[in-house]
């Protein structure tokens, strides 16, 4: 049979999500996870993999099985050999045609920045940080020019191994919250690095170090050398990944600042 998990991690202690010799990604701690609870080695395929230093409050994969779990056990089975910072959310029996990363419809992301002249302890490897004030109208106006269909060479890293640069924006929005400012992006798919040197650039122009016109000349530029760097891991977050409706996969909608 075929189970989807809902997963939620701190990025900060793991090197990224796929697989590597030294063990220490989430993909290692899930996969060691799960074949002690089912007795019996388990991969696992996800919607999306993130880099070292990102989080994911909606990360869904599946897996295979031949063992028969309640849902609930397979949510405290597992965690209880998960360390602290990488959790089971939710689990549910699908379609054996449901794919975690091939049946994804959308997926979303917040970048959280914290804005204030001096760092924060308290939001290290949380938040993204700049000390420069920004203007979160001017980069609001900047990321107009972003949305919609686009290739989208010009924010993709050199290691992109995606066929196509043509991404659908969907979403941009840009909100301020006393120091915090959230950037919260939708997309059908995002290449990679894609939403860090979307944020780079919407600080140089939000810093008053470029107009807020330079955003549509770096895109239609296709040439990432024209753009920002890419900026820290520390504030992504993988908020949601969306599916046809008939899959049945619970909305993981949400934000890890509850602000007011």
């Amino acid at each position: 049979m075929k189970i989807a998990l809902g997963i939620e991690y701190d990025g900060f202690p793991w090197h990224g999500w796929q697989s590597q010799p030294d063990g220490c990604t989430v993909q290692d701690q899930l996969e060691a996870a799960l074949s002690r609870f089912a007795d019996e080695p388990v991969r696992v395929h996800c919607a999306g993999r993130t880099d070292t230093g990102v989080h994911a409050l909606g990360q869904v994969v599946h897996l295979e099985t031949e063992k028969l779990r309640e849902n609930h056990a397979w949510v405290r089975g597992v965690n209880a050999h998960l360390p602290d910072s990488i959790a089971v959310r939710w689990a549910l029996p699908v379609a054996d045609d449901f794919h975690a990363r091939f049946s994804a419809t959308g997926r979303s992301y917040e970048y959280w920045l914290y804005n204030h002249p001096v760092r924060s302890a308290l939001h290290v490897n949380r938040t993204g940080w700049t000390h420069t004030p920004l203007d979160t109208g001017r980069m609001a106006e900047a990321a107009q020019s972003l949305l919609g269909t686009h290739d989208f060479s010009a924010f993709r890293s050199s290691e992109c191994q995606a066929k196509s640069p043509v991404r659908t924006l969907h979403q941009l929005d840009i909100a301020r919250f006393g120091d915090l400012i959230r950037l919260r992006l939708s997309a059908d798919a995002f290449l990679h690095h894609m939403v860090r040197n979307i944020v780079g650039t919407l600080i140089y122009i939000g810093s008053g170090r470029q107009p807020a016109a330079w955003a549509a000349e770096i895109l239609e530029s296709r040439n990432r050398i024209r753009a920002a760097p890419t900026f820290a891991a520390a504030g992504l977050y993988l908020t949601q990944v969306e599916y046809p409706r008939h899959f049945g996969i619970p909305s993981q909608a949400a934000s890890p600042f509850v602000l007011s």
